[in-house]
């Protein structure tokens, strides 16, 4: 790899990875959606920026062609929110390179402030751009994907609490539209999920906490300071929207952030590896961690083949859940489990650091498995078995946890 390559050529990833493919960015005109698109046309794909500002967006094609090649981006003027423009918008993409493989639902605006004092037409405004917009775009060209039964559709969430909501709940909408998709495409090639960029920079996070710092009490700075150590830049939030669908497999139907999928990919960031301190076990801590960690796996490997045994409808509803609060599929949950073992198993400290295996998700898990159980068991004899058990699962994990943090 060359000194000046983008991020994304840091890892496991290669030129052909998504060589052949015609992808869509929405909002790709500055930002992470800019960097999204570089990253995916270094992957090897044509990336159609699709973004409403015609000079934002002719100017960034112009970038990412003068940077790869002249047949490797197309500027398309679109606006996401309406109808006759996404129209326009498939028919000239599908004229020129005949299917769309990638959808990245980039496209954002954040209107900001109490919930009471946010104007109705920001509201409307927020639910055009932030839900409509990937609804259409789903209209467009899912179509197509499920005829070819091959095909990325990615939503973009976000998680913010006061002052948030005009933005959040529309946001929040997006995410359960992935996990809906996630559900109708089950058994077929075409793969749903939503990713997170982080905490990041861009020139429109500025605009925003400039109007969001003082309504917490806070300047810009300030505002910035609290979460300094989760930020990270525009081109590792592209760069791990774009991991995140050449790895698309391994994701699906699963809620995750763009560091996660830069570590799926092997992509080191700088911001991050100033702060990651190697795990320090004697002897005694490494047998009671390989002890802690064989323990989970078999558990949850029980209660895996358990499901199976459902009721269809009742064992795609646990599956769903247990990937929304637990962070990805079992599979890939016991997949990690048994690397984490096998790490413990040769007292692998270097390897076991790097793994950012999140225990702790599937602590909470449990902790939610407890709060299910409350709800719907009425037998208090039942309900007291049924809560030791999964009170034991929780406290395991914790304890494995503790031991890896």
């Amino acid at each position: 790899m060359k000194p000046n390559d983008p991020l994304i050529g840091m890892g496991i990833l290669t030129r052909e990875s998504l060589a052949g493919q015609v992808a869509v960015v929405t909002g790709a005109g500055r930002g992470i959606g800019f960097e999204a698109a570089r990253a995916l046309v270094w992957l090897g794909a044509h990336v159609i920026l699709a973004e409403i500002d015609t000079h934002t967006g002719r100017a960034a094609a112009a970038r990412v062609t003068a940077e790869f090649g002249a047949s490797t981006a197309t500027f398309v003027h679109t606006d996401v929110g309406d109808e006759r423009s996404i129209a326009r918008m498939a028919r000239r993409v599908l004229r020129a390179h005949g299917k769309v493989d990638v959808v990245l639902n980039n496209a954002t605006i954040t209107p900001l402030g109490a919930v009471h004092k946010v104007p109705i037409e920001a509201w409307d405004a927020s639910y055009r751009v932030n839900l409509r917009g990937p609804v259409l775009l789903a209209h467009a060209f899912l179509p197509g994907m499920i005829e070819r039964d091959y095909g990325v559709f990615v939503c973009v969430g976000s998680v913010g609490e006061a002052f948030m909501g005009g933005y959040e709940s529309l946001k929040a909408a997006q995410v359960h539209l992935a996990r809906t998709l996630d559900a109708e495409l089950e058994g077929t090639g075409v793969i749903a999920f939503t990713i997170g960029p982080g905490i990041v920079r861009t020139p429109g996070a500025e605009a925003g906490i400039a109007t969001l710092a003082p309504l917490y009490g806070k300047t810009v700075e300030e505002f910035y300071a609290m979460s300094e150590a989760h930020l990270i830049s525009a081109e590792a939030a592209g760069a791990g929207f774009a991991a995140a669908i050449a790895l698309a497999e391994r994701f699906r139907g699963e809620e995750l952030g763009s560091v996660q999928a830069l570590q799926a990919a092997s992509i080191p960031l700088a911001e991050q590896a100033a702060e990651t301190k190697a795990l320090e076990l004697d002897d005694e801590e490494l047998t009671q961690a390989l002890a802690l960690c064989r323990d989970v796996r078999t558990t949850l490997a029980e209660q895996a083949e358990g499901w199976k045994k459902r009721p269809l409808f009742e064992r795609q509803w646990v599956v769903r859940d247990f990937k929304k609060q637990a962070g990805m599929s079992v599979e890939r949950w016991l997949a990690a489990l048994e690397n984490l073992e096998h790490c413990l198993e040769q007292g692998d400290l270097d390897t076991l650091t790097s793994l950012h295996t999140p225990i702790d998700a599937l602590a909470r898990y449990y902790e939610r498995l407890q709060e299910l159980a409350a709800g719907y068991e009425k037998d208090p004899e039942k309900l007291k078995e049924q809560l030791d058990i999964v009170s034991r699962w929780q406290e395991t994990a914790e304890r494995l946890d503790s031991l890896l943090t």
